[in-house]
């Protein structure tokens, strides 16, 4: 009897040990810790139920379970029940494109995105990644072929923006926020290198032969204006010197005929005081100048004097006996 009620224990005890442990299982699985950055989808009975967020969240171990679903992990994507909501990079592979000139060139780009609605990541679409690089694919070819091969080397930042906007509004429906679109590489075919080439070499040429040109003109430019200011210069100086040469032969003249006139003044003074006419003896001096003028040279002469001259020199000839009139007699 003993016997039997210790078997009965032991199996009592095994049973409540066996449900502990079942139990403790139970809760243990029913705990869910999740890291930062990440979201769990959780589905109840096939349905979606909730969101689990970082830290520790609690489920039904039987009726609910973590949805696996498709996605970037270490740059590949795999099948995994963390729904990473940080800023990721997609490095798409290179791929051929066709520019609006014809080219050929091998295009490799880059997609930065983040996820803002896990549920539309996950149940509006059946695999983001896929659909992303896709979608990225095709919005490539149709930009770069709106464009030529020099509009792509040179407006790299427009095609990127353009991306952006296109890939932005495409995702938006998945729950996914593109925030940059980069073109990594632009690889046209090694002929069309080698005629870039050579027209870069000929650019440069060029512009090398137009600056060399329009610093000849500018030399001659300068160099014609030097000869210009110079003849400028060189004339203002003559008209200086003239101006100052005619104000001073004026001032001469004008210093000579004051003196003149001051000396006419008083000799014409000294007539008048001898009684005799200073207008004629004025005009006897002058007649006597022009004939002394005329008279003067080498050559013999013949010298007419016209009837009223004769008559103004006995004028002339009166008034000095006025003048020896006049003179003191000396003292004895």
């Amino acid at each position: 009897m003993r016997e039997i009620l210790f078997a009965g224990n032991v199996g009592n005890t095994t049973v409540v040990i066996f449900f502990v442990l079942f139990t403790v299982v139970l809760v243990m699985s029913g705990i869910k810790i999740v890291p930062q950055a990440n979201r769990v989808i959780v589905e109840r009975l096939g349905k979606f139920h909730k969101i689990l967020e970082p830290g520790i969240n609690f489920i039904f171990p039987v009726l609910d379970r973590r949805k696996s679903t498709s996605w970037l992990v270490g740059g590949e994507i795999r099948n995994t029940t963390l729904i990473d909501i940080r800023e990721q990079v997609f490095d798409f592979p290179k791929q051929n494109v066709i520019s609006h000139d014809n080219v050929v060139m091998e295009i490799n780009a880059l997609l930065y995105f983040q996820i803002n609605d896990p549920f539309k990541a996950v149940y509006e679409i059946a695999n983001l990644p896929l659909a992303l690089e896709k979608l990225t694919q095709t919005s490539l070819r149709s930009v770069m072929g709106e464009m030529d091969l020099d509009e792509i080397f040179s407006k790299r930042a427009e095609i990127n923006e353009r991306l952006r906007v296109i890939l932005d509004e495409a995702s938006d429906a998945w729950g996914v926020k593109v925030t940059r679109v980069e073109i990594q590489d632009v690889n046209p075919p090694a002929t069309v290198q080698a005629a870039m080439q050579r027209q870069m070499e000929a650019e440069r040429s060029r512009r090398a032969m137009v600056t060399e040109a329009e610093g000849k003109k500018t030399a001659q430019i300068l160099e014609a204006e030097g000869h210009k200011q110079a003849r400028i210069n060189r004339a203002e100086g003559e008209k200086q010197a003239v101006i100052l040469d005619a104000e001073g032969r004026a001032l001469a003249r004008i210093r000579l005929g004051e003196a003149e006139g001051e000396a006419v003044g008083k000799v014409a003074g000294a007539v008048k005081n001898a009684g005799g006419d200073p207008t004629q003896y004025l005009i006897a001096l002058k007649y006597m100048e022009t004939l002394a003028a005329v008279a003067s040279g080498n050559e013999n002469k013949t010298v007419y004097l016209p009837y009223e001259a004769t008559a103004i020199l006995g004028s002339l000839g009166g008034i000095k006996e006025l003048f020896s009139k006049e003179q003191p007699r000396p003292l004895a």
